[in-house]
């Protein structure tokens, strides 16, 4: 379906709510503070009750987001035309819904997935929502930087023919690092085996809006994509968009998914948010995009000439083929620091706020709400941390634990969802090798999961964890902080009826 451009400057959801909000009526629905008139003092203080006129139900003239057939089936379709699908879903729920969504659509319970060991937390809840086994892939990986990038053609390539019966291929699309893989290539492989292809595009929103940035997954191939509207456009937090452009993904499961997954009671500041975000792109977007791109590229000058710093440049590997250069990652080993000291310098004493801190980097979204000033702020406190901190001959050390990680092999014995169902217990973790892990256990450094619910725990995996915990890596999700202990499947308590 394809709109003139003067569609494009039509805002059903936000007309709708407007006149809603500004209708002169007695409120007897949902919520409870009736058009602002109930809110704290204090809020009203603070934000006005200006946003609490718009906060309505599902009034008759706002239409149904599970059933839509007004406003807001108009405005997903002008989102369709605008992003490149066939067809768009808006989300309330974030991107997390989403992905979850795409995994309920595609695989029923013991189907095969194949997907990235790096995916987000999300996809493992996919997983026990579903009852999906997946075939993980191990991402490429910079040792020398800690970094994590896409999976390869290659390695797809090789899960493929190993797992035939393989339902679906999901990836990540850009990675948190801005890091894009050969997704043309990947499509292209995938739909080769007449399965489809999912992108976690969270932090790709942008990229349908301008030559210079990567190819979109949808203009590459993808059957569907997720993307987070909010993290790099202009919708409110929580706002995201599911996209499909194939009859490889069965709409009606996703429609009866996201029925599931998503609230029963959405915000319509949310989807009036996403109507709004959707027509600023498709009549501004490439504009917005060019500043942005301007201003990314400026900062990345400037801030590699600073002494002690560097920046994250595209390697053109298998797995690292474009670069978001609208995602800046600048290193901060060379001036003696690690990136959560440096964050924290720069945030404590300078007002710079960084979007994610690892131990060798910091990294930066500019975006099309950055301006001149912030990138100037951004370059002079950098420019005095180097003077206040740099190093001379400074040699940066490799944790040992780098070596480790590409040996990594790991074991699926149940599926994530027996294995979330199950009863579990607390062993000491000299006593957990050879046991079902029930808890999934995300060291940072690269922040790939080495355990998850279902998986054998080897003593190579513990060996690397009680690593990354000696020499000051951050271990998250397992129970026990300490890393003294970790939660397994008690296996004599596995029902039979979690092994379907």
């Amino acid at each position: 379906m394809h709109f003139p451009e003067q569609h494009q400057r039509n805002l059903p959801i936000l007309d709708a709510l407007r006149e809603c909000a500004n209708k002169n009526h007695t409120a007897f629905y949902t919520p409870g503070h009736k058009r602002g008139q109930g809110i704290s003092s204090q809020l009203a203080s603070d934000l006005s009750s200006s946003p609490f006129k718009f906060d309505l139900p599902e009034l008759p003239e706002l239409d149904n987001l599970f059933a839509p057939e007004g406003v807001i089936q108009e405005a997903q379709h002008l989102a369709a035309d605008a992003f490149g699908a066939e067809q768009t879903w808006f989300l309330v729920n974030g991107s997390t819904c989403g992905v979850e969504a795409a995994i309920l659509a595609t695989c029923r319970a013991g189907d095969k997935i194949i997907l990235p060991r790096n995916a987000h937390s999300s996809c493992i809840a996919g997983l026990i929502l579903s009852g999906a086994v997946p075939v993980f892939l191990n991402p490429e990986y910079d040792a020398e930087l800690d970094i994590a990038h896409s999976v390869t053609l290659e390695g797809v390539a090789t899960a493929l023919k190993q797992h035939p019966d393989a339902k679906a291929v999901m990836i990540v699309y850009p990675t948190y690092y801005g890091a894009c893989g050969d997704i043309r290539a990947i499509a292209s492989l995938t739909h080769k085996h007449n399965i489809p292809l999912l992108v976690d595009e969270a932090h790709g929103a942008h990229f349908a809006f301008h030559p210079d940035l990567p190819i979109s997954a949808l203009a590459a191939g993808a059957d569907l994509t997720v993307q987070s509207t909010h993290k790099v456009l202009g919708a409110m937090t929580q706002a995201s968009m599911l996209h499909v452009q194939s009859n490889k993904v069965d709409r009606d499961r996703i429609s009866k998914s996201l029925q599931l997954l998503q609230s029963t009671s959405p915000s319509y500041l949310l989807l009036a948010s996403l109507d709004a975000a959707r027509q600023q792109m498709a009549l501004h977007g490439k504009y917005l995009m060019s500043r942005t791109l301007q201003l990314a590229a400026a900062a990345r000058t400037q801030i590699h000439q600073i002494s002690g710093l560097s920046v994250l440049e595209c390697k053109s590997t298998p797995g690292f083929c474009t670069l978001d250069p609208t995602r800046l990652t600048v290193t901060v080993s060379g001036l003696g620091l690690t990136g959560f000291e440096a964050d924290e310098i720069l945030h404590q004493e300078l007002g710079i706020t960084a979007e994610l801190a690892s131990l060798q980097h910091l990294t930066f979204i500019i975006s099309l709400g950055n301006t001149q000033a912030d990138i100037e702020k951004l370059v002079s406190a950098f420019k005095l941390v180097s003077q206040r901190y740099q190093k001379e001959n400074l040699t940066y050390k490799k944790p040992l634990w780098e070596n480790l990680f590409c040996k990594m092999e790991y074991y699926i014995q149940i599926s994530p969802r027996q294995a979330y169902f199950a009863v579990s217990e607390s062993v000491p973790i000299a006593q957990a090798s050879d046991r079902i892990c029930a808890e999934l256990i995300c060291p940072y450094p690269p922040g790939i999961p080495v355990l998850m619910p279902g998986e054998l725990i080897t003593s190579q995996a513990l060996d690397y964890l009680q690593q990354i915990q000696a020499q000051g890596g951050f271990i998250s999700g397992c129970a026990d902080k300490t890393l003294n202990t970790l939660r397994v499947v008690r296996s004599s308590d596995l029902a039979p009826s979690l092994s379907e």
